[in-house]
């Protein structure tokens, strides 16, 4: 399965984030899985390459061309592709991807699980998306989402729509249980 991963380009983050993606990037490819990321080499998005690196995993990179700078993007994938820009990185991430994660990340990282959930609310897609919950990080943002739907402003079927989980392993089998068959 191709598992697309959402998540930070930052450094300046603690360590226990860096450590449980790398985890959860080996465990990945030792379970056959391949990563699809944004391409970068620093961040969570380079704990995940790393991780599934080490373990001898398959990594597709999807980057802007403009992100084509030294020590910007990770040099061990096994294929990158290149974009034009930001809008047709996702259009490809998505399309190359058979299930969605997002790591813990900011605003950009906000923007690609926002829009991946959309898409399967209107029946864009059938892929599952989970949130791996490192350290209670999205804790806060699915009470909000929660509340939204309790409040009606979303409809009950989005408690669907994506699950949450801290642990790699019960992450990767929801991915693997909930893949559409095609």
């Amino acid at each position: 399965m191709n598992i697309c991963v959402y998540g930070a380009s930052s450094d300046s983050i603690r360590g226990v984030y860096i450590q449980e993606t790398e985890r959860f990037g080996k465990e990945l490819a030792l379970m056959g899985h391949t990563l699809v990321f944004g391409g970068g080499a620093t961040g969570l998005m380079g704990a995940a390459a790393r991780g599934a690196y080490s373990a001898g995993g398959n990594i597709i990179g999807i980057a802007p061309s403009y992100f084509d700078k030294p020590g910007i993007l990770f040099e061990n994938c096994s294929e990158m592709i290149h974009t034009d820009n930001l809008k047709e990185r996702k259009r490809l991430m998505e399309e190359k991807s058979d299930a969605f994660v997002m790591l813990p990340g900011g605003i950009g990282t906000f923007d690609e699980f926002f829009e991946t959930i959309v898409m399967r609310q209107l029946g864009e897609h059938e892929k599952p998306v989970a949130v791996f919950n490192i350290n209670n990080y999205y804790s806060l943002l699915d009470d909000l989402i929660k509340k939204a739907r309790d409040e009606g402003f979303l409809p009950q079927s989005a408690q669907g729509l994506y699950g949450v989980f801290s642990d790699i392993k019960m992450l990767l089998g929801y991915l693997k249980e909930n893949k559409p068959e095609y």
